[in-house]
């Protein structure tokens, strides 16, 4: 279970929880054009995605986007089906964010 945020709720949830892991799943090629400061960079699409979900902590909270939401849904809920409690998908993606990007 994951819960989907618009781009004003997750910014804020972001700035709200310190501990907040930033998951952008684009490909490097569309993270390297522009992405939101402080994320990580896991290719859903990655042969190795997977294997790099399952190496972080469960305890965090996981902020999860991408172009438009729909690849970041996918990976909230392959996340959530291997026992990860608190993930948000970003509703509508980068392209609906109004915040920093880098």
């Amino acid at each position: 279970m994951f819960t989907n945020l618009n781009a004003s709720e997750f910014e804020e949830a972001i700035k709200k929880d310190p501990e907040a892991v930033l998951i952008d799943v684009r490909t490097p090629e569309e993270f390297m054009a522009g992405h939101i400061p402080n994320s990580l960079n896991i290719n859903l699409m990655g042969v190795d995605f997977m294997d790099k979900i399952q190496a972080l902590d469960r305890e965090k909270s996981y902020y999860v986007y991408c172009r438009s939401g729909g690849r970041s849904a996918s990976a909230c809920g392959a996340m959530a089906s291997i026992g990860f409690p608190k993930l948000y998908n970003l509703a509508g993606g980068i392209m609906s964010w109004s915040g920093e990007v880098e």
